[in-house]
């Protein structure tokens, strides 16, 4: 096992090097010079150009730049943001935890609801709840979360008046204390929605056809025909080997928390990751950009990671050497 482990860390910081090479040449190739951005006129003199890239290192050759951002990683250093002027650690952890907060959440509440519609439903295949449960998760699936993210503003904000609009917080609400969380977690209701009946019809099927599946293996008929209840052999030994691909599912989710909701983020004006790493493209802030693109590598080389090591745990057949 820590030899697996070994493997899989090395194998995980080689593809976040390569995806920062990567990323690194496609943004600069990209058209758009972010001097002339900056510089906030619509025909900026040479000269000002000139000088803007001379502040931000933007005049020298390709490797040496990619040379200098690497020693910067290396020693700590994310940069400095062109637009916002500040260091690029400080704007991501401003905005990191709003968006754990509303895809964790999300991707939980779904994983959760998703598994147990799509057991259940797997133990009355052709029957009506079975058909209606299906067209649903396929209802969901076909809508895009802006839409579905609006419908919900739509019902719940303005013509029910329940829930907020948008934002994370009410300025006029304390700022601390159970009244601030409440008022956070009343917030998030409608982003946690959207994102969360967007992601269930993906859990729902995969548990469903797995779980379907594991039912009519022969260890399962054995057990059956040994008197064993329908619902242990339900709970200790079907779901535990149908759960696997779910639980590849989840996370591939979670590898994605960092950056996977910009569109629901930009609907309901939370203050989050997508807007920012979205404002950074259109801007071409290549530090921040870059910066937001080595968080989003990070936690997907360790999600999978992680997610490998769950699969031992959930599955007695892995070994790993």
């Amino acid at each position: 096992m820590g030899r697996y482990l070994l493997k899989k860390a090395g194998a995980a910081g080689l593809t976040m090097v390569f995806v920062l090479v990567l990323n690194f040449l496609i943004i600069h190739i990209a058209p758009g010079d972010p001097a002339r951005i900056l510089s906030g006129l619509d025909n900026p003199s040479p000269e000002v150009i000139e000088a803007l890239r001379q502040k931000y290192g933007l005049d020298k050759p390709l490797p040496v730049q990619l040379v200098t951002y690497f020693r910067q990683v290396l020693g700590g250093d994310l940069g400095y943001s062109i637009i916002y002027d500040m260091p690029v650690w400080a704007l991501i952890k401003e905005r990191l935890g709003a968006t754990l907060l509303l895809t964790f959440t999300s991707a939980l509440v779904a994983f959760v609801l998703g598994s147990m519609l799509g057991a259940y439903s797997a133990t009355k295949q052709g029957s009506r709840v079975d058909g209606v449960l299906s067209f649903v998760a396929y209802l969901l699936y076909s809508m895009p979360s802006f839409w579905l993210g609006l419908m919900l503003i739509l019902v719940f904000a303005s013509r029910l008046k329940i829930l907020p609009t948008s934002g994370m917080t009410d300025l006029r609400a304390p700022q601390a204390g159970i009244f601030h969380y409440l008022d956070v977690l009343r917030h998030l209701v409608l982003p946690c929605s959207t994102l969360a009946l967007i992601q269930i019809p993906a859990y729902y099927r995969i548990t469903r056809a797995s779980v379907s599946g594991v039912l009519k293996e022969d260890f399962v008929t054995l057990f059956r025909a040994s008197g064993m209840r329908e619902g242990k052999i339900f709970r200790k030994y079907a779901l535990k080997n149908a759960i696997l691909p779910t639980v590849t599912v989840f996370g591939l989710h979670l590898a994605y928390v960092v950056t996977g909701a910009a569109l629901v983020e930009i609907v309901f004006a939370w203050p989050g990751m997508g807007r920012l790493m979205l404002g950074a493209i259109y801007r071409r802030d290549y530090p921040l950009l870059m910066g937001i693109y080595l968080i989003m590598s990070l936690s997907v080389a360790v999600t999978m990671v992680v997610v490998d090591i769950v699969y031992a745990i959930l599955d007695p057949r892995i070994r790993y050497t």
